[in-house]
């Protein structure tokens, strides 16, 4: 059997069968590569390791390019770096940092422990360039433009700077610490070559805390030392200033940036301006008291169901520069009277309305009420009330409850002319008898009088009692009765030398018992109407005057219509005000005694008032 040629045939896969063929197994039927395609596959492979080699050197040139300019950059921002790192606190307050104003402040809040919460606006700039020396100046050469332009290019770029300043502590020029501030984070704009002018300034408004020093004799004589040397000068201590790149609520490479800088000392100064009305600081120039500071317009109290009510107008010489414009709110203060030992007494709690400065004066409106007043303090207020009625200026003492170490002395102007409490005084029905134990006289009738209150005191009084001490002319009085009569006067004392045609002394052993009624007033304060019954009161005739006393014995019973006797002297007079909140050692309400009120009448004694049969 012949075998015939068949087509050769791979056998089946198996196990055994490899993944891959090796080139000699594969099948005949698969087409060879000719010589021609091997050339092109070369070729190809040429093109792509050309292409790699050339990627390969630009990105190395470019990585090599920008390894470069980094380190340029880095170098440029190296000596930057280096330069701030040299630039002092004084440098930047002296030569970048321009401040406008503060052309505003405003008081917006007081705390229990004395600070006060302020808020400052003005405005404000740094020129930047200057401090890093970038700023466009004359040509020195393409390298340092270039290194001055990259600069203002990258303050430019930061644009701003925030500022976090720690507690400062301002001392005065005798190291005492005058104030503590505290500020939050702020912002500060970047400039570099600002135009003349101040257009390129930017508004800054800041918040500070102030807490003062609570020592007033430091403060006080920060202010005297400042007056005479003409400047309020400084010395501020802060802790820590950290100035970060960027805006305070934003982060980015701008926060990057961060320069510190601690134990800060840096001194300020700044010249006190004119202040019109007053005189120019100096070394031999006293300092003016507050008293030439403030003048009060006017004045007046009136009595309300539960308690007086004071009100008061008064303008302050204004010494803040024209630029500045302060808004405060309303501030309260105690007015107190001085006391026995050098003490105090307050008398009255007083606040002012929220005020603005204004130039040349401020004008404050104030109001209040009087204070529960403490037993007895008939001394202070009758000495107040002696000095008002002789026109002399009284002191006061004027403290803030805010700042309760501050407490400043004044002067309580006088009226312009001199008011008349006690008027028309005169005896009704007087009549004059020796007295039994045949040592003297005595005198009987009904005292009257007016109290008259000055204009603008529109008090309801309730007069109780009087305790006169009166002297007895020959004749009309005609000389003022502070002028005759001591003010403090101690018990039996008498006007020395004696007035002329005084001949008698009329004062009682024991307070007089009085009664009162409110009359209307004509262009004054309140009037009241007073009477107090006078029965037996000792009439003693003055030491050397019996002679005058004859004379004026003769002139009734000889005169058609009697005799005019002049009344001059000082009485205490009891009252109680209403509203006014006195009180004793046991809580109760009470009555005050007004002291040596001053006064002058007349009564005309006839023939029927002389009880006796011969009077020698």
């Amino acid at each position: 059997m012949l075998k015939g040629k068949g087509k050769a045939r791979h056998p089946e896969p198996s196990e055994q069968t490899p993944l891959l063929l090796h080139h000699s197994d594969v099948a005949p039927s698969q087409p060879r590569v000719t010589d021609d395609e091997d050339v092109d596959i070369e070729s190809s492979s040429d093109a792509r390791q050309r292409l790699w080699s050339k990627l390969t050197f630009v990105f190395l040139s470019s990585l090599a390019f920008c390894i470069v300019i980094f380190l340029l950059l880095a170098l440029v921002a190296y000596s930057y770096a280096a330069r701030l790192s040299d630039v002092s606190p004084e440098d930047v307050l002296e030569n970048a940092l321009v401040i406008q104003g503060p052309y505003q402040v405003n008081v917006l809040n007081f705390t229990a422990d004395g600070g006060t919460w302020i808020r400052v606006r003005g405005r404000v700039g740094i020129d930047a360039g200057s401090i890093m020396g970038v700023d466009t100046d004359n040509d020195e050469g393409t390298f340092y433009d270039l290194w001055k332009s990259f600069g203002r290019w990258s303050v430019k770029r930061l644009d701003r700077v925030t500022v976090d300043v720690s507690t400062a502590q301002i001392f005065s020029q005798r190291h005492a610490l005058l104030a503590t501030i505290d500020s939050p984070p702020f912002e500060l704009p970047l400039t570099v070559n600002p135009p003349y002018g101040d257009s390129w300034l930017s508004p800054l408004s800041l918040t500070l805390f102030v807490v003062p020093t609570r020592n007033a004799s430091d403060m006080n004589q920060f202010v005297h030392d400042s007056w005479h040397s003409g400047a309020a000068s400084v010395h501020a201590s802060i802790p820590s200033v950290v100035v970060s790149g960027g805006s305070t609520n934003k982060g980015g490479w701008r926060r990057m940036l961060r320069l510190q800088r601690l134990n800060i000392q840096t001194q300020l100064s700044m010249k006190l301006p004119p202040i019109p009305g007053l005189p120019t600081p100096g070394e031999d120039v006293p300092l003016p008291s507050v008293s030439q500071l403030i003048t009060l317009q006017s004045f007046g109290v009136e009595s309300e169901a539960k308690d007086v009510t004071v009100h008061a107008l008064a303008t302050v010489i204004n010494p803040v520069p024209s630029i500045m414009n302060l808004t405060a709110p309303s501030l309260p203060f105690i007015i107190s009277l001085p006391g026995e030992n050098h003490s105090s007494v307050p008398v009255a709690s007083v606040h002012t309305d929220p005020f603005t400065l204004t130039h040349p004066n401020i004008t404050l409106a104030i109001s209040g009420s009087v204070i529960p007043l403490p037993p007895h303090p008939s001394a202070s207020i009758s000495a107040f009330i002696s000095r008002y009625l002789s026109l002399e200026p009284n002191p006061v003492f004027v403290a803030c409850p805010l700042f309760p170490s501050f407490a400043v002395e004044m002067e309580f102007p006088p009226p312009n002319s001199k008011p008349q409490i006690l008027r028309n005084v005169t005896i009704h029905d007087m009549k004059i008898k020796p007295n039994s134990a045949g040592n003297g006289f005595l005198a009987s009738g009904t005292v009257f009088g007016r109290i008259v209150l000055p204009k603008g005191m529109d008090l309801t009084l309730d007069v109780t009692r009087l305790f006169p001490d009166v002297l007895v002319f020959d004749g009309e009085v005609h000389d003022s009765p502070s002028l005759l009569l001591p003010q403090h006067k101690e018990e039996e004392e008498l006007p020395n030398p004696l007035p002329e045609r005084a001949f008698g002394h009329i004062q009682p052993e024991d307070w007089l018992e009085a009664t009162s009624i409110q009359v209307d007033a004509e262009g004054e304060g309140s009037i009241f109407a007073v009477t107090a019954d006078m029965v037996d009161v000792p009439l003693e005739v003055l030491p050397g005057r019996q002679k005058q006393f004859s004379n004026f014995i003769s002139k009734v019973v000889f005169g058609s219509h009697g005799a005019l006797a002049g009344l001059q002297g000082t009485t205490d007079v009891g009252v109680h005000i209403l509203g006014l909140p006195f009180r004793d050692h046991e809580d109760t309400t009470t009555g005050m005694d007004l002291l040596g009120l001053p006064f002058q009448g007349s009564v005309r004694i006839a023939m029927k008032d002389l009880l006796v049969h011969r009077l020698t």
